[in-house]
């Protein structure tokens, strides 16, 4: 292309592969041992960013004043998947705080007197579970937030976000995910949910979050998320799906949104979710396969699997950005359908991992956290509460997604760094942890709400 002719995209693509490549020849010149000492998890300085955030926020955080209960969620998830229980008096003033956000006729707002609204309604939700316990799961009134979900009922089939809100994907989600977690979801609330979705799905394969718009990660999670929870996955065109988010996974090892979009560390959850449930569905018959209740559950814990590498970096790292003797081997994470050893049968159809995750748990180790805890979008931009839930939450789903079932350990060689790196698993259909997730079904299924 001439010199002076390049478009604003292509400059700020190669700004970031600058500043990606640079940290990743550095790595590729130090020794084995600092190397290592690059790639650990610095949980002491997540959990004290973490606790510091959920006790007092700076002024700034007004522009957030609507999406408190957001900020309870990336911040007690995070601790959960950090193996990390508040203390007693965070814990209570959490729960109290979130009651007061619950709306009187159903649902949760932003804050205290705030209307009610899905996404924030999603967020109390699965922050409560988190938190877990008789008092908090206790404090949801769902026979009034069945109604709610109701009352955000299009006659399309879709929700809306809110009274008169907008219709889209991401409301859908957010309504059949609560309900199914807290075991209220039935016929009329799953009625047409999936044929808006479908139509929502584009010539690109992925999901967009209304009907002609443009294919984009977190559209797609919510969009195949709720396919699966309301059983109509193998509705959608998965092979066009697949091919899609693979291609969002680029040289810089982490996910982009969209198509000629810059990298981005909360599409190590978005898109690296999506392909963690697409391992799970058995492309031929589209069902897809439950692996999150066999067996008796166990903690990951500190031990490590016999011929497991717990000096240095895991094997495989012929498949990641991983560079060699000091030269840059392969600038890019060319993804394909056989980079991997791993292979999982669903049903009758082998199949492998869909996507490169031991890069892209070095994009979010080298390229995401910081030293001083959290993590960011990218190289260059500060942390926040938001990317440093979504990083871990990708971080999770890599580490656990070649796993048996998600009961088991993780498969030796899976865990990218030291192997006390190893995070506590999500169940990645609502992305709460799963011993949490197993807890709010067992609270709730011992009667199910009388709804009106």
């Amino acid at each position: 292309m001439e010199s002076g002719r390049e478009t604003v995209t292509q400059v700020e693509q190669w700004s970031v592969e600058d500043r990606v490549f640079r940290i990743y020849n550095m790595f590729a010149s130090i020794p084995p041992g600092a190397q290592t000492t690059l790639l650990e998890l610095q949980r002491d300085e997540h959990i004290k960013y973490l606790n510091e955030g959920l006790k007092q926020l700076g002024p700034s955080f007004v522009a957030l004043d609507s999406s408190r209960p957001w900020l309870c969620y990336w911040i007690i998830h995070s601790m959960a998947l950090l193996g990390e229980s508040l203390d007693y008096e965070l814990e209570n003033n959490a729960i109290d705080f979130l009651n007061r956000c619950q709306d009187p006729n159903g649902g949760f707002g932003g804050g205290p007197g705030q209307m009610p609204h899905l996404a924030t309604t999603y967020a109390a939700v699965n922050s409560i579970v988190t938190l877990g316990g008789q008092k908090a799961l206790s404090s949801i009134n769902r026979d009034k937030l069945y109604n709610f979900l109701l009352r955000m009922k299009d006659p399309s089939g879709a929700f809306r976000m809110h009274d008169a809100g907008e219709i889209d994907v991401r409301a859908c989600y957010t309504a059949i995910s609560v309900a199914s977690i807290l075991n209220i979801l039935d016929d009329e609330l799953v009625r047409g949910v999936g044929n808006f979705i479908l139509s929502c799905q584009t010539y690109e394969g992925g999901i967009a979050g209304e009907p002609g718009s443009e294919a984009h990660g977190g559209y797609t999670f919510c969009g195949l998320a709720a396919m699966i929870l309301i059983n109509e996955v193998n509705h959608l065109d998965l092979a066009g799906l697949i091919d899609w988010v693979v291609f969002r996974q680029g040289v810089e090892c982490g996910f982009q949104g969209r198509v000629n979009k810059l990298v981005d560390g909360c599409y190590s959850f978005w898109q690296g979710g999506v392909l963690a449930l697409l391992q799970r569905i058995d492309l031929v018959t589209g069902e897809y396969l439950s692996l999150f209740d066999s067996g008796e559950e166990d903690s990951p814990g500190n031990s490590t699997s016999e011929g497991e590498d717990t000096d240095g970096i895991s094997s495989g790292a012929e498949e990641t950005c991983h560079f060699k003797n000091g030269e840059q081997q392969d600038a890019s994470c060319s993804v394909n359908y056989t980079s991997s050893n791993h292979t999982r049968s669903l049903g009758n159809v082998e199949t492998e991992p869909l996507f490169h995750s031991l890069a892209l748990q070095q994009y979010i180790l080298l390229c995401s956290q910081l030293e001083n805890g959290g993590f960011r979008d990218k190289p260059g931009k500060p942390r926040d509460f938001y990317h440093t839930c979504y990083c871990l939450s990708g971080l999770s789903v890599c580490q656990h997604c070649c796993s048996k079932d998600y009961d088991s350990p993780s498969v030796p060689g899976q865990v990218l760094g030291p192997y006390p790196n190893l995070l506590e698993p999500v169940h990645p259909l609502y992305n709460v942890v799963l011993k949490q997730y197993r807890e709010v079904r067992e609270f709730f299924s011992r009667s199910r709400a009388k709804l009106n």
